[in-house]
């Protein structure tokens, strides 16, 4: 006897059901074309209308790359003071996609204190209001670390010898 029809429907809605881009927590990023090559880390409270969220991502010239990605009307680009664990620091951010804008100049303080840290809090500099901002850490370094394992630098493969050696 097969599933009763009913059950089928259930799973067809299921599988048609969009994925939430914003979801809070550390996740891959579910942007189109970013696969396993991003994490998005976003706010407590965050929605697909209102949310606050940062991406660390392998770069196309596997560089690694720190993305400001919200719901706010005036976009991402510009300044941002970005605090972590009670310490505040500014950042430039120019417009970039997939996300928002993309974190310009030595953002490695950034980096470190994303994967080691307890919370974070975006805050644009322009005092425009923003939404749920909190962002957890939890489970931060594991997701920057499976996101970034694509830009290990490449090492050649060597011809392998003869059967011999």
């Amino acid at each position: 006897m097969g599933p009763h029809p009913a059950q089928g429907l259930m799973l067809l809605t299921l599988l048609c059901a969009p994925v939430a881009a914003q979801e809070p927590g550390w996740h891959y990023s579910p942007l189109s074309g970013e696969g396993d090559r991003a994490t998005l880390g976003c706010a407590l409270g965050s929605t697909p209308d209102a949310y606050a969220c940062i991406a660390v991502r392998c770069e196309d010239d596997y560089s690694t790359g720190v993305h400001i990605h919200t719901s706010r009307p005036e976009g991402d680009a510009g300044r941002w003071a970005i605090t972590i664990d009670k310490e505040t620091r500014s950042f430039e951010a120019v417009a970039a996609d997939p996300y928002g804008a993309r974190l310009v100049g030595d953002y490695s303080w950034v980096l470190d204190n994303l994967a080691h840290g307890a919370v974070a809090y975006l805050e644009p500099e322009d005092g425009s209001d923003m939404p749920a901002n909190h962002i957890a850490l939890d489970g931060s370094l594991y997701a920057i670390n499976a996101a970034l394992a694509f830009c290990a630098p490449r090492v050649p493969v060597e011809p392998k010898a003869g059967t011999g050696v």
